[in-house]
């Protein structure tokens, strides 16, 4: 948990878990429905969770939460 930090947990929506099979079969419309929603989607093998795929500049943006996060955890740190 972050404190002071206004980070909303987002969990994985049913509608964003597919196959790997289908993204393979119809990666531009995955693809495009990433760009769209800026939402992640969790791809299965077999119906296990297999690996996470999201847009370059969702990505980007999860980077730069990250390292604002790390920043404010570290200048809370120096001013114990």
């Amino acid at each position: 948990m972050v404190i002071g930090a206004s980070v909303k947990a987002v969990m994985i929506r049913p509608e964003d878990i597919g196959s790997l099979t289908d993204f393979q079969r119809n990666a531009q419309a995955h693809l495009k429905r990433l760009k769209r929603t800026g939402r992640p989607e969790l791809l299965t093998v077999n119906g296990r969770a297999e690996v996470v795929i999201q847009s370059a500049s969702a990505y980007q943006k999860l980077i730069e939460l990250v390292e604002k996060l790390e920043r404010d955890a570290v200048n809370r740190s120096k001013s114990l």
